[in-house]
């Protein structure tokens, strides 16, 4: 059995990683970790896993983890892993990181878009950015993962296929996203209050969202050429999921046929990417609480356009759920392992 570790273990993205291990074979939890609940029962935090989780939660020591576990997840702000991991706790563990301390290559790029100093640059390098379906034999061999954020995970891989043929204009390329209120976290905040999202949808961060930099460093790689494009997320009143619809001009000569294929040719293999048939439209109902990522094309003649299309669950593709799939790329398990859920419906 693999000992998985989790530091955040009371935040909605740390919950879901529970949720997930505890339904997994080859894995079981020795360490609840939180800094707001240390010594309280887990299941008091969570009333879901009442008689199923009697463990209390402890704190965050993550060199005492190391020694503990054979896997250690980080579902924290930003800023914090980069301040504690060393290479004794790599020796020790394995260690998906779910925030962003580790994601952008650019130390710079980073601190800019973070508005935080980073304090462990001479990581960055190893740790391997855990989108599993483009970066799969890299992660098999890493012992330090940047799990991705939720929106970079399902805009590049619903703008990917189109990317990597280069049958896009990338210059012309236009993001535009929703998701779900719990993509802002568990803390308390007045614009995520139940008043202020209910019967509401806005936009925010608007040409600012730091999640910008990680989009465009992922395209960049896919595309061979260096990716500037707007990103511009909205927030909507539902609990759960992402919507992604991308914009750009497709290169003069490419067919519809050309483009489809793209995605058929890029996903054909892929369990947890479900290109849909031609005209259906991705939606995020048939994704929650799952590990699937939709994705679909449809190509404007009339504009000389392509829109690229993918909906997902922010917390569970979004987060623990390709979390998960990591860990089992890592250990050498069934990549599947663990998240084979049928969407929750209604």
């Amino acid at each position: 059995m693999i000992k998985a570790g989790i530091i955040g273990a009371t935040g909605y993205a740390g919950q879901e990683l529970v949720r997930l291990l505890l339904q997994h074979r080859e894995a079981e939890i020795v360490w609840y970790g939180s800094r707001s609940y240390v010594d309280q029962k887990f299941s008091s935090v969570f009333g879901n896993v009442f008689q199923i989780v009697e463990d209390i939660c402890k704190g965050d020591d993550l060199l005492a983890l190391s020694e503990e576990a054979d896997v250690i997840f980080t579902a924290t702000p930003q800023g914090y892993l980069a301040g504690v991991l060393n290479e004794k706790i790599l020796q020790n563990a394995k260690v998906i990181d779910l925030s962003a301390d580790y994601r952008i290559k650019n130390v710079a790029t980073y601190e800019k878009w973070y508005g935080i100093q980073h304090k462990s640059p001479q990581l960055i390098k190893e740790a391997v950015y855990g989108l599993c379906e483009i970066n799969r034999e890299q992660v098999k061999k890493a012992r330090l993962i940047a799990n991705p954020g939720c929106y970079p995970t399902c805009s590049t891989l619903s703008i990917y296929p189109l990317a990597k043929e280069g049958l896009i204009d990338m210059d012309t390329l236009i993001i535009d996203a929703k998701s779900g209120t719990s993509g802002a976290g568990r803390g308390t905040k007045v614009p995520n209050l139940y008043c202020e999202v209910n019967e509401n949808i806005k936009a925010y961060g608007v040409s600012t969202h730091r999640h910008t930099p990680e989009i465009e460093e992922q395209l960049s790689y896919a595309s061979g050429q260096n990716v500037v494009l707007n990103f511009t997320p909205h927030l909507i009143p539902m609990n759960r999921g992402i919507l992604i619809t991308a914009y750009a001009k497709y290169k003069e000569g490419t067919t519809p046929e050309q483009i489809r294929k793209a995605y058929e040719d890029a996903y054909r293999e892929e369990y947890f990417v479900r290109v849909l048939e031609e005209g259906v439209c991705p939606e995020t109902k048939w994704v929650e609480g799952s590990n699937f990522v939709d994705v679909n094309v449809k190509v404007d003649e009339r504009t000389g356009r392509v829109i690229m299309m993918g909906a997902m669950d922010n917390i569970t593709k979004g987060a623990a759920g390709q979390a998960v799939q990591n860990m089992n790329l890592m250990f050498g398990l069934d990549e599947a392992e663990g998240l084979r859920f049928v969407p929750l419906v209604p």
